[in-house]
């Protein structure tokens, strides 16, 4: 169980840095481009609020599943 464990904490970062692609250059970016008011709120609230809260989330859950922090429960 142990070593499934660490397997997924691979699995979690990996999706941190899928989610950080895709946040920012499929989800964010764009939006800055279209010169809409709206598009332009989107695109600030995906990049800066958004992005950091869902890839420091994954990342940091992927990290300690990997230190071997989740080895008690």
């Amino acid at each position: 169980m142990k070593a499934l464990k660490r397997i997924l904490g691979v699995l979690w970062l990996a999706l941190a840095l899928a989610a950080a692609y895709f946040c920012i250059f499929i989800f964010g970016l764009p939006k800055f481009g279209t010169g809409k008011q709206d598009d332009l709120v989107f695109g600030i609230i995906i990049l800066f609020i958004l992005t950091p809260l869902i890839v420091l989330g994954l990342g940091t859950f992927g990290y300690y599943a990997i230190k071997g922090e989740y080895d008690n429960v």
